[in-house]
């Protein structure tokens, strides 16, 4: 059997049957708020379900591939996993969270300027295309690959054996441990990271969407823009269009009157 630590739960208890279960309860609720994020948007924006599964299916496939990395890191040393598994979630939701942004930000200008627009995060063509998910997905599992690289190493830093202790040393239940480390802790923050990274990788409708008119493109909020204009200001257009006719009126009037009169005289 596998040596038990003092404390916390013992060797292999990430993945034993109650492990797996509050995993698997994880991602039912984790992804859920994904689901809410889309019936929140505006109707006018809402993304059509492909496009959604699409959109979300990348932040699942790193989400688990991040998730099994840090069980596997925890089970390496004879240390509390519980408590590893914490501290790697943490670097993950904080220092991790700041790289995946930057790793999408460098990633769409570099496909931008390389004009791969089936790479762009959240554009698929009309119609979609599979081709253009299965991409992003490998570029998005490419940015997790490097952001649990980084996070990997910071954690040789010497000192986190101390912070270790600190967490959950106070918890004697490795159960409650248990629960607390695999589904109350990731539950609320994947749920803010979820939110916040789909919105970073979502095609943004509102900006792309155009209008196209008599050769001319136009952005629906210029469109509104006049038309807003004109609604509001449809007084003073029918008082101009009256004032003109009545000006051209008296021009004309004014123009007969000055014509000279001939009287022919037999």
């Amino acid at each position: 059997a596998a040596p038990r630590p003092a404390h916390g739960c013992g060797s292999g208890a990430l993945l034993g049957r109650f492990g797996v279960l509050l995993q698997a309860l994880l991602a039912l609720c984790a992804f859920s708020t994904l689901m809410l994020k889309r019936f929140k948007e505006p109707k006018a924006e809402r993304r059509p379900w492909r496009i959604w599964f699409y959109d979300t299916s990348k932040q699942a496939i790193g989400a688990l591939f991040i998730h099994f990395a840090n069980v596997f890191l925890s089970d390496l040393t004879e240390e509390d996993p519980c408590s590893l598994y914490l501290i790697n979630f943490i670097l993950d939701a904080t220092l991790g969270m700041l790289l995946i942004w930057l790793g999408v930000k460098v990633v769409s200008w570099i496909v931008q300027h390389k004009k791969h627009t089936y790479l762009v995060f959240g554009e698929y063509g009309d119609p979609p295309q599979a081709a253009a998910w299965i991409g992003q997905c490998i570029l998005y599992l490419l940015i997790m690959v490097f952001e649990k690289t980084v996070i990997s190493l910071v954690l040789l830093i010497p000192g986190w054996t101390k912070l270790q202790q600190i967490l959950l040393g106070y918890i004697p239940n490795p159960q409650l441990e248990l629960v607390l480390v695999m589904f109350i802790v990731p539950f609320i923050v994947n749920a803010i990271m979820f939110w916040v990274v789909d919105s970073l990788i979502m095609r943004k409708y509102k900006q792309k969407d155009t209008l196209d008119i008599n050769g001319s493109i136009e952005t629906p909020r210029a469109r509104r823009t006049e038309e807003s204009q004109v609604l509001l200001s449809p007084d003073m257009d029918f008082d101009q269009s009256e004032s003109d006719q009545d000006i051209s009126g008296l021009r004309g009037t004014n123009q007969k009157m000055k014509q000279p009169s001939y009287q022919v005289v037999i």
